[in-house]
């Protein structure tokens, strides 16, 4: 049966590109094609596969969207959303275009989307689980199966603003693909966040204490800070937003799908603590 193409991709068939000949795409039976013939499929649950060749880099799971989803439905982390919307909103407005690189299930895609009306939002991850989510997060929000650590299948020039949030990063793509006046917006946790979870749970992942001078490194011939947040709040847990805080997190590839269920005691209150940095293109 013929997937029709979904309102919010179609509004980006301007500003993707074909990512093997670099041609503009258009819409075809249940596919996005280039005049070259090169063909990726919509799929029926509403995103687009741009993803060819070698193996892309390994996302979410069912088993951590799954848990994404449920986390981040419960509020926890809002005050994040909030700031990245805040930060977004402060560089753009009107009619706008938000690209999300490694958007998960779509959360914080969509809060953006919320405080900007006019605007429209791409989200791109590997994860075919995420993308299902992220294409169902808001009415403007567009999905597409996509390798960070690939030149993005985008145009120059075409983003207000790039969002990644606790996701790698591609600064000299995310350079390209921005407006001059256009703002990167970057999340990461600081070395306190969720700090009693693991200090509970051995097979999470510690966060390394040179991650800020790392990031600076990387980002400054692209970039330089424009603003910064640091988001720190104790929020309460109940054990079943405990695992799926574990399980949505990449210390979940560390351990057995029945070792989160096994541990007898996990924190009923966690410290989340993140920067969040708006970047101004160089």
């Amino acid at each position: 049966m013929p997937v029709s193409l979904p309102p919010a991709l179609e509004s980006f068939l301007d500003l993707l590109r074909c990512p093997t000949c670099g041609a503009c795409l258009h819409s075809g039976r249940s596919a996005l094609r280039c005049p070259a013939s090169h063909t990726f499929d919509i799929s029926r649950h509403g995103y687009v596969s741009l993803l060819t060749g070698a193996r892309a880099t390994s996302g979410d799971d069912a088993a951590m969207a799954r848990a994404r989803d449920r986390f981040l439905a419960t509020g926890r982390y809002g005050p994040i959303r909030r700031i990245v919307a805040h930060l977004a909103a402060d560089a753009v407005a009107g009619q706008s275009t938000v690209v999300d690189v490694g958007c998960g299930t779509g959360y914080y895609l969509a809060g953006v989307l919320e405080q900007l009306p006019g605007a429209r939002g791409l989200g791109l991850d590997t994860s075919a689980r995420a993308l299902r989510a992220t294409a169902r997060a808001h009415e403007r929000a567009a999905a597409a199966a996509w390798d960070v650590f690939r030149p993005l299948p985008l145009a120059d020039g075409m983003a207000d603003v790039v969002l990644d949030v606790f996701a790698p990063r591609n600064p000299s793509e995310f350079h390209r693909v921005l407006r001059p006046g256009g703002r990167l917006v970057v999340v990461r946790p600081t070395g306190r966040h969720l700090l009693e979870l693991r200090s509970q749970v051995p097979g999470m992942v510690a966060i390394d204490p040179a991650k800020e001078r790392r990031l600076h490194k990387v980002l400054t011939p692209f970039f330089e800070a424009a603003d910064t947040e640091l988001v720190e709040y104790v929020t309460s847990l109940t054990r079943p937003e405990a695992l799926d805080l574990v399980g949505m997190t990449p210390s979940a590839r560390h351990l057995n799908g029945s070792d989160l269920g096994d541990y007898g005691f996990v924190p009923d209150q966690v410290t989340v603590s993140v920067l969040a940095t708006a970047y101004r293109p160089r």
